[in-house]
């Protein structure tokens, strides 16, 4: 499969890699038609799918049955009137019926917009009206149920509800619908037919989780599936005939890194585990059971995995293990690695794109770097006057794209062009974060620029003063910010939520503070520590910094 859209599909270093990968986008590439019904029609019995759940059912998925699934829900849509271009959002969390949905809206040339379960009616008004969300396709949860009903009557695009074995009035549903559905194959009555368009057209809307301000739209198109060839190929190392599990709601773009596209187009099989709770220990003995071959989390998952006792469950099957989401604490990589004998491979990316750094396989990690940029992309660090940044110095990463677009990157913030010409002007998008390059052209993450803290005249990154404290044993989690002194400009604040059998007290915040003394640079340590039961999060489960921050400064301006 992988030869049709690549020059080359193997290299033998990470420099013949960057100079001899080159994907080639069909005019029309539609992933459901061009990937999904290919590999059906020549290998129907071919493994793509292998679901479970918390509760121990369990459920695999060829190809085969794959292509007629999508196909019937093709027929349902356009039953329903939804046709090319218009925007359904897909609520469905990791239940199987999401690949199907997803897919049937390709078929027909709708945009999919996944969105998460956690949802208030506030953020679906939001969503309904930015997108012009037509129809709405979701669990059978009524806490979900509700949060739709309680959006309609201010959601004047909506037309359709849809739920997962719903009863309720006003909604249809959707296994009800499937089952109704004509087959939806070529010759059958409601045969779907190859949409007209081209792959520039809008396939996938992403509403990014907001940790800075109100989300925004990041709008892909149907070539984008293509640009995840470098990320599960060449950085997660899935194998043909393998299984690879990516740890994600289908509600953030995450999934579509990790869970579909990618992984098919290289040939190996997606595994889906279905659960409302993360427990670290069932986790880990479902990667073991089921023999996953390929894995990846984000850190923080990570950092409770090296709590439990790795070495009671069998990763025989397990060859390579990935990170992202946010940066890898050394420590971490450095205790998963001496219990599991595995490397941790950092990636970096956003919403607007796909694995754009990466350590891939020729490569050595060095823990705590992301890596080295992907095939395509352009990275650069640029400093506040726009010069670009001498090795060591910190800088905002950016993608020069003039004359280069990088395949899979986004084409700008629906609705939003002000938006778009704020973040990508003159050939460059700002990616908002800050990171630093080594010697060796490894890219090492900073923070994103709101976060980066400037105190008597140094730029302090909150990543390595986190990193620093996560390593003492007293610290589950922390957040490091900045808050406002009118001698230093500012001074570093840690916000750190105790490990079990821990209890804040004088001596600890002592204790830590001369912890990261002696770990990094004595300029950086906490003046100031406050424990924590919690962090606040965004529902992509990212720590939302600017939320400590604005509640430091309405502290302060208290009477």
């Amino acid at each position: 499969m992988l030869d049709r859209f690549l020059a080359r599909t193997s290299f033998t270093s990470y420099q013949d890699f960057s100079r001899g990968y080159q994907v080639t986008v069909p005019p029309r590439f539609n992933f459901a038609w061009d990937v999904v019904d290919e590999i059906a029609g020549r290998e129907p019995g071919r493994r793509a799918l292998v679901w479970c759940n918390e509760k121990g059912e369990e459920a695999v998925f060829t190809f085969g049955q794959v292509r007629d699934l999508s196909f019937r829900a093709a027929a349902f849509f356009l039953s329903l009137g939804i046709g090319r271009g218009d925007p359904v959002m897909l609520i469905l969390k990791r239940r199987h019926e999401y690949w199907s949905c997803l897919l049937g809206l390709h078929l027909i040339g709708a945009v999919a917009i996944p969105a998460t379960h956690l949802l208030t009616k506030k953020d679906l008004v939001y969503r309904n009206r930015a997108a012009s969300v037509k129809g709405i396709v979701c669990v059978g949860e009524e806490k979900v149920l509700d949060a739709v009903d309680a959006a309609a009557a201010e959601s004047p695009t909506l037309q359709h509800r849809v739920g997962l074995g719903v009863k309720r009035p006003g909604w249809l549903d959707l296994e009800e619908g499937l089952a109704r559905a004509a087959s939806g194959r070529a010759g059958s009555a409601g045969a779907v037919s190859r949409p007209a368009g081209e792959s520039t057209d809008p396939s996938l809307l992403y509403f990014t989780s907001g940790t800075t301000g109100m989300p925004k739209m990041v709008q892909h198109d149907f070539g984008y599936p293509l640009g995840h060839i470098v990320t599960a190929k060449y950085w997660q190392n899935v194998q043909d005939g393998g299984l690879h599990l990516t740890v994600a709601d289908t509600g953030w773009a995450k999934a579509a890194w990790g869970k579909i596209y990618g992984q098919w187009l290289s040939g190996s099989a997606v595994f889906v585990y279905d659960y409302d709770r993360f427990v670290p220990s069932a986790l880990l003995e479902v990667i073991s059971r089921h023999k996953v071959t390929s894995f990846c989390a984000p850190p923080t998952m990570y950092r409770f995995f090296i709590k439990e006792n790795l070495e009671s469950f069998d990763f025989s099957a397990l060859a390579w293990c990935t990170v992202a989401g946010e940066p890898l604490n050394p420590e971490v990589y450095a205790q998963f690695l001496d219990r599991t004998g595995l490397k941790l491979r950092e990636g970096y990316g956003q919403t607007e794109m796909t694995a754009a750094v990466a350590v891939f396989p020729w490569m050595e990690p060095k823990p705590g770097s992301m890596g080295l940029p992907s095939p395509g992309y352009d990275i650069d660090l640029l400093d506040e006057d726009g010069r670009s940044c001498e090795v060591g110095e910190k800088g905002q990463i950016v993608v020069r794209t003039d004359g280069r677009m990088p395949v899979g990157m986004f084409k700008g913030y629906y609705r939003d062009p002000e938006l778009t010409r704020r973040v990508w002007s003159d050939g460059i998008y700002r990616t908002g974060d800050v990171a630093w390059k080594d010697e060796d052209g490894y890219y090492w993450f900073v923070g994103r620029t709101d976060d980066v803290i400037k105190s008597s005249g140094y730029r302090i990154g909150p990543f390595e003063v986190e990193s620093a404290l996560i390593e003492h044993k007293a610290v589950l989690e922390c957040a490091v910010t900045g808050v406002p002194d009118p001698d230093r400009g500012a001074v570093v604040k840690a916000t750190v939520v105790l490990a079990r059998g821990y209890a804040p007290s004088d001596e600890l915040v002592t204790e830590l503070q001369e912890h990261v003394k002696k770990t990094t640079a004595p300029y950086k340590y906490p003046r100031i520590i406050e424990f924590a039961a919690e962090l606040p999060k965004t529902i992509s489960g990212k720590i939302r910094r600017v939320e400590i921050r604005e509640k430091d400064e309405e502290d302060q301006g208290a009477p």
